[in-house]
């Protein structure tokens, strides 16, 4: 079936596209076990070849054949995309294709000295992931040398940059830092950004994660509560990823990311594109589509977003759904540093 830009595609669950995240690099400088866990991606962990990433004028070209189709969101992702040479020139290519949501996450480690130009080049909002501000458990989380300092500085000059909104994203584990969710929230409290609480997730195949570490929004929201009385703010959209608090003394947003213990597969709007130019509908795929190859055997853009549409219009996934009902499947998948979660 043949898709064009005035009939946005659904897939076969009826679920629109409309958020679109971009891995420009599989690399990384942090090596988070829920993620990129040292023992496996050590110092022979072989990363993509330079000529086998997409260059920016691919990005861009598929980009907005994906804003045709209904894309409005952008996210620019990892790895840590900030390792990615001149990263503002591609997002000042992005910034360009309409009014779009463009968004980058990252792990703030280099941000103090590129929030600035990362700005000027068109990107409105940030999120930095920053699971503790213990420094031993910030370093037990990320498995890496670098002060937090370095982070908090980070989101500094992002505020210093005029960004339009910043989150804060913290992932957490049973018994390595879920006594961080506290002081995080207190933390940024009154300072604008919203902080977000993601359940640790069985993505990949390297992070050896167990049910038993998931620690459940509920019990976070229950434990906050107690200590900072929150009410719920609805929805903004369609597909939201996670549920919204608001505490009740004006302190701040508060976010929360239930893909284990309350899957949102139903809303979900996202694909996702590897930064060699495979396309992946879910965050849990086991295998993705290759883009890079009719990009550069000369395919038209009319080919291509025929080749985009038909491939939504194909989706059912919902894994995160198919969990809550069984037992994790075993069957390898691709890893989150690569599509970028």
């Amino acid at each position: 079936m043949e898709t064009s830009a005035a009939q946005p595609p659904a897939d076969r669950l009826g679920r629109p596209l409309r958020d679109l995240r971009i891995s420009v690099t599989d690399r990384c400088n942090f090596r988070c076990p829920y993620c990129m866990p040292r023992r496996v991606f050590g110092p022979d962990w072989k990363f993509l070849p330079r000529d086998e990433l997409l260059h920016f004028e691919e990005i861009e070209r598929l980009a907005r054949l994906f804003v045709e189709l209904g894309v409005r969101k952008i996210r620019l992702t990892g790895g840590e995309p900030l390792l990615r040479r001149d990263l503002p020139d591609l997002v000042r290519r992005l910034a360009c294709l309409g009014d779009l949501d463009l968004a980058l996450t990252t792990n703030g480690s280099l941000l103090p000295a590129h929030a600035g130009a990362l700005r000027a080049a068109g990107l409105r909002r940030l999120t930095v992931s920053l699971d503790s501000l213990d420094e031993d458990e910030f370093h037990r989380m990320n498995d890496n040398e670098l002060a937090l300092s370095t982070v908090l500085d980070g989101i500094a000059a992002a505020e210093r940059a005029g960004f339009e909104r910043i989150k804060i994203n913290s992932v957490v584990v049973r018994g390595v830092n879920e006594d961080a969710v506290l002081p995080l929230v207190e933390h940024f409290g009154g300072s604008g950004h919203v902080v977000r609480f993601i359940e640790y997730m069985d993505v990949g195949a390297t992070n050896q994660w167990r049910h038993d570490q998931v620690v459940p929004a509920r019990e976070l929201l229950a434990k906050i509560a107690s200590v900072h009385p929150l009410e719920p703010i609805e929805p903004a959209y369609r597909g939201e990823v996670a549920k919204r608090w608001r505490r009740c003394d004006g302190g701040g947003e508060i976010g929360f990311v239930t893909s284990v213990s309350e899957p949102f597969c139903g809303d979900c709007t996202r694909a996702r594109l590897s930064a060699e130019g495979r396309l992946y509908t879910c965050l849990f795929a086991k295998a993705g589509h290759d883009l890079r190859a009719p990009l550069r055997d000369g395919a038209s853009d009319d080919e291509l977003r025929a080749l985009l549409g038909g491939i939504w219009q194909r989706r059912a996934d919902r894994y995160s759904e198919l969990r809550a009902r069984s037992a994790p499947s075993s069957e390898p998948r691709v890893e989150m540093s690569y599509l970028g979660g």
